[in-house]
């Protein structure tokens, strides 16, 4: 059996719940599951014993109860016990469950809650979607995890039950982003990109039957969701959108078809509306700049200007530089586009400083004064983890930009306050940088923004 709820459970961790069961503990969401291209499975399917939590290889039973998981090591065979143990509940007992996540801290709160939300709602998802009813603001946050749970094992029943009670959903549109809580459409793009897996012409008329914006996000769900393994089908499918939703679909599109082979994306673009094909090309270039970034810039000088190439140009020096920095800013600097090269230079210097700091600041340092080495030097600030904080903040003194050198030297003193705090404090009281109000915080401990104290009499921490 897939667990495709666990998708909207690290979503909605590491996104939109920052401020889940706000109020009720101030804990930070520390759940971090290894990434794994396998599907986990339950016990049901007789998993190999390698793949077995380790409590279950221990004892040979199923845990008994939540704490008896959270006693036993290793976070990764937490998450499988906790789905082992969920499966083995009925829609019963796990409102039983449901009702005792509240005496859990809030790391393990976060992903019990929602593999518990996931695998109900696979089960019962009327009875899933009325609990959260029960739980106040919080109920918004957990709606999302029940209603994709519910799409992906009956989108018909899910949509439904969506247009029948479509306000139940209204905070689904309210956050941005693409995930579950994210905008996109909301309820209505959260279905059809599920339904879109199971049944691609289905799900496109569904999201064709929809009015307004819903329309629109759902239809360009599925053809997103189509695309990443059939681009040329996906392609067959816009001519069904209205024009105006079409531009965001080709980008979709070429993303996916250009990561997969660029000379076909290449071809359909040239099919495609001449005010569309720019966007289409740059999307495309992006995608294939994943594998083969050389290739990727070499055809991007065909782009015209403007934001779609500068994305372009982005993502490519990104994807160049987690494998080669020094060669994505020597082509990135040859572009002689202060625009593109200072949205880019962000990234790539963030990466080349990981690999090869003292090489990153040899760069820096040897760029002119302007906002090309403005943005490389506050990058190589903000990444740096091994430099002494006064090396730091004499590359941030270093910035011609009043805002960006304020802000790098803040960030300079808070890691001095963290290692040297007398240092720290007689700097800042002797800089011209920083206002009264900011001189006395740090001569009080505090951090330089206000908030909790940093460093005094032991180096920091929070």
């Amino acid at each position: 059996m897939k667990n495709p709820w666990i998708l909207p459970a690290t979503a909605l961790v590491f996104g939109a719940l920052g401020g889940f069961f706000a109020g009720k503990t101030t804990s930070t969401p520390a759940v971090v599951a290894e990434k794994d291209t396998t599907t986990p499975r339950t016990r049901s399917q007789n998993r190999p014993d390698a793949g077995t939590h380790e409590m279950t290889k221990r004892s040979g039973t199923r845990a008994r109860s939540i704490d008896e998981i959270y006693r036993s090591p290793g976070q990764t065979n937490r998450i499988q016990a906790l789905m082992d143990y969920y499966a083995g509940l009925s829609p019963a007992q796990l409102e039983v469950e449901a009702g005792k996540l509240e005496d859990l801290p809030m790391n393990e709160r976060l992903m019990a809650s929602f593999l518990l939300f996931g695998k109900w709602a696979e089960t019962d998802p009327i009875a899933a979607m009325a609990y959260t009813d029960k739980m106040g603001f919080t109920g918004n946050f957990v709606r999302p995890t029940v209603l994709q749970s519910w799409a992906s094992k009956d989108p018909q029943a899910a949509a439904k039950y969506y247009s029948e009670n479509s306000r139940q959903f209204a905070m689904m549109g309210m956050m941005g982003g693409r995930g579950p809580m994210g905008g996109g459409g909301g309820g209505a793009s959260v279905i059809a990109s599920e339904w879109a897996r199971q049944d691609p012409s289905a799900a496109l008329a569904w999201a064709g039957s929809l009015t307004g914006n819903e329309k629109s996000s759902a239809m360009s769900s599925v053809i997103r969701e189509v695309a990443s393994s059939d681009p040329k089908k996906a392609a067959t499918m816009v001519a069904s959108m209205d024009e105006a939703g079409r531009g965001q679909a080709y980008e979709d599109i070429a993303r996916k078809w250009g990561s997969q082979n660029f000379s076909d994306a290449e071809f359909w673009i040239r099919t495609l509306p001449a005010d569309q094909q720019g966007a289409a090309m740059a999307a495309a270039l992006a995608g294939l700049s994943k594998d083969n970034p050389q290739l990727a810039s070499a055809k991007i000088a065909a782009l015209p200007e403007g934001d779609a190439r500068n994305e372009a140009v982005n993502t490519l020096v990104r994807n160049w530089s987690r494998d080669n920095p020094k060669d994505a800013v020597a082509w990135l600097m040859k572009q002689n586009d202060e625009t593109a090269s200072g949205r880019a230079m962000g990234d790539v210097i963030s990466n080349w400083v990981t690999q090869d700091d003292k090489a990153a600041l040899a760069f820096v340092n040897s760029q002119q004064a302007g906002a090309v080495r403005d943005r490389a030097a506050a990058a190589y600030i903000m990444s740096n983890r091994k430099s002494a904080p006064a090396a730091l903040i004499q590359v941030a003194e270093s910035i011609t930009d009043e805002h960006s050198r304020t802000q790098s030297l803040s960030v300079g003193v808070m890691r001095w306050m963290q290692e040297d705090p007398a240092a720290a404090k007689t700097y800042v009281q002797n800089s011209t940088a920083f206002s009264a109000d900011q001189k006395q915080r740090v001569a009080e401990g505090q951090s330089i923004w206000g908030g909790g104290r940093r460093g005094g009499g032991g180096g920091g921490g929070r």
